[in-house]
């Protein structure tokens, strides 16, 4: 890292913290040269392949842009907004991959979203998961409701639905 004072191709860390909820890391530096002090921020890249090919870093407010729309009209706050979108940012990063692909993260996203709101959930999955017929509607809905009745979400429903369940 050369200064920015005196082009000095040496610096000395003086002092590292983490930043940004620990996907940073801020470094304060001094240069042997001139003696004068500078911050660098670290960060590891998170690249996000889209269908032209390009790729482009990975971006918390797109993925909050893209869950807005589904959840439109929903009871759902900018801070779930957010905790959503850090959810899919640790999970790719929880991956290991530099690169992802932008389906990939669709799909990532779908997981969370579901525990959010069901209705943003089915919003978002038509366009993801490429819903062409009711019946994908359908099946959807159906498997939604099998898995609250076996996490028991829905209190009461479960002797209920248990002799309707779906083949699915």
């Amino acid at each position: 890292m050369y200064c920015p004072f005196c082009r000095n191709p040496d610096s000395r860390v003086v002092d590292s913290r983490m930043a940004d909820d620990g996907s940073a890391i801020r470094r304060r530096r001094q240069c042997p040269e001139c003696g004068r002090r500078f911050t660098t921020v670290e960060t590891t890249s998170l690249s996000v392949i889209k269908r032209s090919g390009v790729g482009e870093p990975f971006s918390r407010s797109k993925v909050i842009n893209g869950v807005r729309k589904a959840c439109q009209g929903r009871p759902v706050s900018e801070d779930d907004l957010a905790l959503l979108a850090q959810e899919v940012e640790e999970q790719i990063r929880a991956s290991g991959a530099a690169e992802i692909d932008a389906h990939e993260v669709g799909l990532i996203i779908l997981g969370p979203l579901q525990k959010l709101d069901q209705v943003a959930y089915l919003r978002f999955a038509s366009v993801y998961q490429a819903f062409e017929s009711l019946e994908d509607f359908e099946t959807a809905i159906a498997l939604l409701r099998h898995e609250s009745v076996d996490e028991g979400t829905q209190p009461g429903a479960a002797p209920a639905k248990s002799s309707e369940k779906s083949p699915l």
